[in-house]
């Protein structure tokens, strides 16, 4: 009998040996993997059912359940979830007596971070109504274009961002696309005031069968990225999606007792989506900010008693970068989720603000893959093991930087590459991972996949980004190919820069890419400019055209001259050896200039002024 039980502990010892060497991550994995597939589950029930519960219905439970609990606590003031609950229903009364709104119209919103953005978010909801989310930072062309795509007709718009108007009310008037503002007393004629309306308005409940949904795959936003080409799309969210974003949170172990932080802009969905709908998920209560501030984060975080905070690698860097103090450990943050975060940047954060878990999550707007680094092991970008590959189906393929394009064998399929290489980033579309595509058009939609690529008929969604998967099972993200950089935690889509400087006169031709810059994130931007024949580079009239017509963090802060652009075999500019050659002049042979907003012009890049932007001297 002893000999038995001897024999069954000495097993039990050697399985529990042997799980911590060579499956160190398992419990916590099957952990999270319960997580991930109980609301999975719940998701699919929805379908089933054909009865959705969204994550407005979530709201308003959330409302009933702790209606006295702060909802959102902006500039020192909070708003209960009673408090936006009953702004957003007067809102809604509005939307549909005074604004005339009609339950499946597209409404754009230009606003900056406030609480009436929920309030607006969620009566356009209420109503039946998709929202389109509108990046703040674009103006004129790129505007028109964002409402002409996703149909609206209808724009709302930040008390602060109406000027930025402007110069568009005319055109915005002959589209007869209607204004209103969060604003009274407007002195655009053009331009209606809600505040006006809202004054006068009932917060008496809208039908609920206005927003009710039948379909889990029904658009609920649309929300703008800079893609890989041209200028921005309306990436289509359904509530599929914006379900399974809400879940973020909660996958990683936060509770209705956490405090998020959350300076992020809303119109991108790491805010909106995780932040705010994770927020409501658990019954939990926000911080948000207008814009993040460094001097500002830690004194906030202790004065509300922050849990768990929101980044883009960038945000780390900033606050690494901040004078130390005594209190920089003295706070209650336990968890940063987001995405971005360099290595170095990683380790600086925790060894200077303490034993944060930072969780990254992986995953574009309007994608169909999300990695989630639970682990929070440094330097991934998320987890994968033989429980994930069985629901989603991603793969890394060999990629060809020279010639910017996949390698295919002499079958024409993709080749995959070994554990530990890099290779491009390819997401199976299936039942269980559907790609929806851009709002009004097929093509681009269709540009964003892949077909044929490992057997005759599959489908991929290409990422775009170049990853590693190691031995472990831990993604690493490597680099991004095609046409588009990140900067400043933005996108910037190279060809849209690219049409924008080629109306400035001297310009034949442009090639837009991204450079590194020891210590930053992202890449910053750089224009190889052929001078037409004729014609003189003029620094000044290169300035003003991409402060006059691009947001900050789109401008090229390099320009090079070239005497020819090289392209690929199909036709494409090549970016490779532009990229790999970076912007020191004791390198590079052809003339360099830097963008310098004292002088207000692109000035000759000198070796000095090389070695400033290096050691971080030259703001950029």
């Amino acid at each position: 009998m002893l000999f038995h039980i001897f024999t069954c502990i000495s097993g039990l010892v050697c399985a529990h040996a042997l799980q911590r060497t060579r499956f160190p991550y398992f419990w916590r994995d099957l952990v999270f993997l319960l997580r991930v597939v109980r609301y999975g589950a719940r998701l699919e029930f929805y379908r089933w059912r054909r009865s959705v519960r969204t994550v407005l219905d979530r709201f308003v439970e959330q409302a009933q359940r702790v209606p006295n609990k702060p909802f959102v606590i902006y500039e020192g003031t909070a708003h209960t979830y009673r408090d936006v609950e009953q702004r957003s229903n007067r809102l809604a009364n509005v939307f549909l007596d005074s604004v005339g709104l009609q339950r499946g119209d597209c409404v754009a919103m230009l606003m900056n971070n406030e609480p009436d953005y929920l309030c607006v978010w969620f009566g356009l909801a209420k109503v039946g109504c998709t929202a389109a989310f509108l990046n703040t930072n674009i103006r004129s062309g790129s505007l028109l274009h964002c409402l002409d795509c996703c149909g609206a007709r209808t724009l709302l718009v930040g008390s602060d961002l109406l000027e930025c108007l402007e110069s568009i009310l005319l055109d915005l008037q002959q589209r007869n696309i209607q204004v209103w503002t969060m604003k009274s007393h407007v002195r655009y004629p053009q331009v209606c005031s809600l505040l006006e309306q809202l004054d006068v308005g009932s917060d008496k409940l809208v039908p609920a069968e206005l927003r009710a949904t039948t379909s889990i795959t029904a658009p609920a936003m649309y929300i703008f990225t800079s893609g890989t080409t041209g200028l921005p799309k309306a990436a289509v969210i359904t509530h599929l999606q914006s379900l399974k974003a809400a879940s973020g949170f909660s996958a990683f172990g936060a509770t209705e007792s956490d405090v998020i932080y959350t300076s992020l802009p809303l119109y991108h969905s790491a805010a909106s989506l995780v932040g705010i709908g994770g927020t409501i998920e658990l019954g939990a209560t926000c911080v948000l900010k207008k814009k993040f501030s460094a001097s500002q984060f830690w004194p906030d975080c202790r004065n509300h008693g922050v849990t768990i905070f929101q980044y883009i690698g960038e945000l780390c860097r900033y606050l690494c970068n901040q004078p130390k103090t005594e209190m920089d450990q003295v706070h209650k943050v336990r968890m940063g989720v987001g995405n971005g975060l360099r290595q170095d940047v990683w380790r600086k954060f925790l060894l200077r603000f303490g034993n944060i878990k930072l969780c990254e999550i992986y995953g574009s707007t309007e994608g169909n893959l999300c990695f989630m680094n639970h682990i929070g092991k440094t330097g991934a970008v998320g987890r994968s093991n033989v429980f994930y590959k069985l629901l989603f189906k991603y793969d890394l393929v060999k990629y060809d930087l020279v010639k910017d394009e996949p390698v295919r064998d002499q079958h024409g399929f993709c080749q995959r590459v070994k554990k530990g290489e890099t290779g491009l980033l390819l997401s199976r579309v299936s039942g269980i991972s559907p790609f929806f595509g851009y709002a009004g058009n097929k093509q681009l939609t269709e540009k964003k996949l892949m077909r044929n690529v490992l057997v005759k008929g599959d489908a991929y969604f290409n990422t775009g980004d170049l990853m590693a998967e190691d031995q472990e099972g831990f993604i690493c993200f490597r680099d991004r190919v095609g046409d588009t950089f990140r900067w400043k935690g933005e996108n910037v889509a190279t060809t849209e820069v690219a049409e924008v400087l080629s109306v400035v006169d001297f310009v034949q031709e442009v090639n837009v890419y991204g450079v590194e810059i020891p210590g930053h994130e992202g890449r910053a931007g750089m224009a190889a400019l052929i001078v037409r024949p004729g014609f003189v580079f003029d620094g000044d009239k290169l300035f003003d055209c991409a402060v006059k017509d691009l947001p900050a963090y789109a401008r090229p802060l390099f320009a090079r001259l070239r005497e020819t652009l090289e392209m690929t075999s199909t036709f494409k500019q090549q970016k490779f050896q532009l990229v790999q050659s970076g912007f020191n002049p004791s390198t590079i042979s052809d003339p360099l200039y830097v963008l310098d907003y004292h002088q207000k012009s692109y000035v000759p890049l000198t070796d000095q002024i090389y070695q400033n932007v290096v050691s971080g001297k030259w703001k950029l």
